[in-house]
């Protein structure tokens, strides 16, 4: 039978597959699910699909909740093993028609349902980031696209410009205003949202600090505090002393996401960051002066793993995180408008060994599940991994 954390294991192995993999379903299995709660509608922003049934428009949620409580973002592709079906209104999840398991859906945000004071819908301006989740979480990514598109240095996973404009996301707010995020956050930090992630695309530097000081101050005096726990998600400025500027701001930690270790890497990888952030050098220069600044645990940075050889991304991880930063190992989804689209990812069973070697790398240097949740933007793999070897998951207090 197994003990209970295997079967655990073995659900979030699955989770890490319909990620990879994506899943398929017949169009408008969807519909009268989505019809009864329309704020379950997944809505296009940075989404992460690999093949649209139609790329005109799509119906589907954006996330939905496996057996035993873990929370699956979904992630399309039409040629997928995995496939979600209906039955007398109960949905599961199949692989090659055998099913796997029942799932649910996520309890829509209050705050979906409200506008800002200039009657823009909530729900456009942040999203819920923690889908199933007792920790609650939310994301703000403040513009519709990229400025690096325009020279054509778009970071080759990404995307953000590729995607615009699918399913009428064109109607919804380019440019999300510092009065409107600080409404917003307010109304989600009432019904028990715990942390935020400010994010978006490259914007002029001298511009993106004084967005992100504006947005700061709009925050604290809706909240009415002096400090407020979230995340600023920002480029390597060239200037590294503008990186206390954030802390005084009231942000409670910062992100630089790397993406990918190594110079050559970076390079061909992220010719955006390369150009607008002083290269792959001053980019870690700005990890470890913010580690300076914030301290340790309170500064993230991203990989997007299956890019590079695992030695070389552990190689990255463990430097990083032996300074006390909180990496993130995302794996990587070659989605629709992304100049690797069409791509292949490495397969399920190499992102679960570095998934779980990651896991293991966070926890030799003390990094607490608490610093992992406060510095990043949703519930990854890691979340799951210390909530089941610490018993954290609701399903022990049923045994």
């Amino acid at each position: 039978m197994g003990t209970l954390k295997e079967k655990l294991y073995e659900e979030l192995k699955l989770k890490l597959a319909l990620s990879v993999e994506g899943v398929t379903y017949d169009v408008g299995v969807f519909d009268s699910l989505l019809e009864r709660s329309e704020g379950l509608k997944k809505l296009n922003y940075c989404t992460l699909d690999k093949d649209l049934l139609t790329k005109k428009s799509y119906n589907i949620p954006y996330g939905f909740i496996l057996d035993n409580g873990f929370g699956v973002g979904l992630i399309t592709d039409k040629n997928s093993p995995y496939k979600i079906v209906e039955n007398d209104g109960v949905f599961s999840v199949n692989y090659i028609g055998e099913k796997l398991s029942d799932i649910t859906f996520p309890e829509t945000p209050e705050f979906y349902s409200k506008k800002t004071k200039d009657g823009i819908s909530m729900r456009d301006i942040a999203s819920d980031s923690a889908i199933g989740s007792v920790d609650k979480s939310l994301v703000v990514a403040y513009s519709t696209e990229c400025s690096v598109k325009d020279k054509g240095q778009t970071c080759l996973f990404c995307v953000m410009n590729g995607t615009k404009g699918l399913d009428g996301g064109e109607d919804r707010p380019a440019w999300k205003y510092p009065h409107q995020i600080a409404e917003t956050v307010k109304a989600a930090y009432d019904e028990g949202y715990k942390h935020l992630t400010i994010t978006g695309g490259f914007v002029p530097e001298r511009r993106e600090v004084e967005y992100y000081l504006d947005v700061a101050e709009s925050i604290k005096e809706a909240l009415g505090t002096n400090t407020f726990n979230g995340t600023a998600c920002i480029g390597a400025p060239i200037d590294l002393s503008v990186i206390e500027k954030y802390k005084e701001a009231g942000y409670s930690s910062i992100a630089f996401n790397t993406e990918v270790w190594g110079k050559n890497y970076f390079d061909i990888v992220c010719p955006g960051k390369v150009e607008e952030c002083g290269g792959y050098d001053n980019w870690i220069k700005a990890i470890e002066y913010g580690i300076e600044v914030f301290g340790k645990g309170n500064v993230r940075s991203n990989f997007v793993v299956g890019l590079q050889p695992k030695e070389v991304l552990f190689e990255g991880i463990e430097y990083l995180a032996s300074i006390g930063v909180v990496t993130v190992a995302s794996s990587w989804v070659p989605g629709l408008g992304s100049p690797l689209e069409g791509h292949r990812s490495p397969t399920v069973d190499w992102h679960w060994d570095a998934q779980l070697r990651h896991a293991d790398i966070l926890k030799k240097y003390g990094r607490t599940y608490e610093e992992i949740f406060n510095a990043t933007p949703g519930r990854t793999l890691t979340h799951d991994i210390y909530q089941i070897e610490e018993e954290k998951l609701s399903i022990f207090n049923k045994k």
